[in-house]
């Protein structure tokens, strides 16, 4: 097998692409061949030495990936050689070969195209999460998207749209504006064209008829969290995703009080642990609605697993619409 080896993590330019032993199974674990892996922005982080999971060193990177059971190790009884499967590890993915959890493993439906797979857990299970269950969206209420045009944005969208809701979704550029429309976004913002402290908040005002939206959905953080969250409505909904500009922001919680509003923290990878059984019924929903074509990961691009490096610096650049997805063979 070869794989993206990282001995030492100060950056991706320290990635070498490495022939290794292939690996046996051990107990609860399955040898993938992997079809495709996407690339998240923890895969960055990771490899920085910047991520809160700092495995240890040799690590092979790429948490999300899909592929064919090769092999199973002992007490592994729910998948069989010849499955396909995707899962979300941590680790692993970035290679021809891994070892992987049993239990983090999805059976895929027949038909379900790797390319697809290796991009579906992370952004559907983190969206569904924070709208269905935190904030228990219901259908007619207005939707606030953040980052929409980025992986968990556009799987929010998509989400909150079978939901019922109408969705306002805010994007850096006018061709991600235009992506949103197209995946059932009623209306949307360009950052670009808005300052955090003034502006933004008067298209939100405008859009919403002085309401604001019960629902925001922020995988951003940064400088347009606290103008977002001034404009929330009467009983609104803060979901906390992530913070994918960097900077964590600091909102003041006499907003929360004056506007009724719950801030709310949005944490699947916990979720999933804690209430596994619940976390199950959730994807096999997400699964079901996709085979009915009601949700669709948005694929950027697909690029050789050989060229991880190269998909990487197009992460960096901010210009990614949906995921990036390295593919074998």
């Amino acid at each position: 097998m070869h794989a993206w080896l990282c001995e030492n993590p100060v950056g991706v330019e320290a990635l070498a692409w490495k022939e290794l032993p292939t690996p046996t199974p051990g107990p609860g674990q399955v040898l993938l061949e992997i079809q495709a892996a996407s690339l998240n922005f923890p895969d960055l982080l990771i490899v920085q030495n910047k991520y809160q999971m700092k495995p240890p060193l040799p690590f092979v990177p790429g948490s999300e990936y899909a592929g064919v059971v090769r092999a199973v190790g002992e007490g592994v009884k729910q998948l069989q050689v010849g499955q396909s499967v995707a899962c979300l590890s941590g680790t692993g993915g970035f290679g021809t070969h891994t070892l992987a959890p049993a239990a983090l493993c999805m059976p895929l439906p027949p038909g379900f195209p790797p390319v697809d797979a290796a991009a579906f857990i992370m952004i559907y299970a983190t969206s569904w999460h924070a709208l269905m269950d935190r904030a228990a969206l219901k259908a007619g209420e207005t939707v606030l998207v953040l980052g929409a045009a980025g992986g968990v944005g556009t799987a929010a969208i998509q989400l909150a749209k079978a939901a019922g809701a109408r969705v306002i979704a805010a994007a850096s550029s006018e061709d991600k504006c235009a992506l949103c429309r197209q995946l059932g976004a009623d209306e949307v913002i360009n950052y670009s064209l808005h300052t955090p402290q003034t502006t933004l908040r008067d298209e939100i005002k405008r859009l919403t008829d002085g309401k604001g939206p019960d629902v925001i959905y922020d995988p951003v953080g940064g400088d347009f969290a606290e103008p977002a969250f001034r404009s929330i409505a009467w009983r609104g909904r803060y979901l906390v995703v992530g913070f994918a500009s960097g900077p964590i922001p600091s909102l003041p919680l006499n907003l929360a009080l004056l506007k009724g509003a719950s801030i709310v923290g949005v944490f699947w990878g916990d979720f999933a642990k804690r209430e596994p059984q619940a976390n199950a019924q959730m994807m096999q929903t997400l699964a079901s609605m996709y085979m009915k074509g009601q949700i669709k990961p948005v694929i950027d691009q697909t690029l050789p697993m050989r060229e991880l490096p190269k998909a990487y610096a197009i992460m960096g650049s901010r210009s990614v619409k949906g995921k990036l997805v390295m593919v074998n063979g």
